[in-house]
């Protein structure tokens, strides 16, 4: 069944301010996705909280154009769906889908997305998607700063073995 005016007003809103409001944003490609698969992945985004859903291509263009977005570049073709959203982290949104793209092999797969608000192409998507998430990254980050000191301890240790 068509849809109104109004009810496809309502989703071009709702587009922009996933687009707006959301840390990142990104466009997947999907085909041959079976249901089971895809109720999978929404329920794993939804625990994250990334909320993905699928609307017209068309509908997608005028609310990247609300934004000011020049999204000819970006190549919207075949079934697209958006994901969104994930409060603190910004990149979790482009790592789950790409993880969910390893394990759906040539059926899901990364278009381009908008990332702090800027419209970028799939690679530069890509490379995001393969960032750590933000506890990982403090975990890295301490783990850098603790190593001289465990490293200076080990020393020590063994000038203290030496000298007995």
């Amino acid at each position: 069944m068509a849809k109104t005016k109004a009810e496809k007003g309502v989703i071009i809103d709702k587009l922009e301010d996933a687009f707006k409001k959301g840390a990142s944003s990104v466009f997947v490609h999907f085909s041959k996705v079976t249901v089971a698969e895809e109720s999978a992945m929404r329920r794993a985004l939804r625990a994250d909280g990334v909320s993905y859903f699928v609307a017209k291509k068309t509908l997608m263009r005028r609310a990247l154009e609300k934004l000011g977005h020049a999204h000819e570049s970006l190549p919207l073709e075949g079934e697209v769906a958006v994901a969104h959203g994930g409060g603190e982290d910004s990149t979790i949104a482009a790592r789950l889908v790409h993880e969910f793209g390893k394990k759906l092999t040539d059926k899901l797969t990364i278009l381009g997305g908008i990332f702090e608000g800027k419209l970028i192409d799939a690679a530069h998507m890509q490379e995001i998607a393969t960032i750590p998430g933000v506890a990982t990254l403090r975990a890295m980050f301490a783990q850098l700063i603790n190593s001289p000191r465990q490293r200076f301890a080990v020393v020590l240790s063994k000038v203290a073995e030496n000298k007995n």
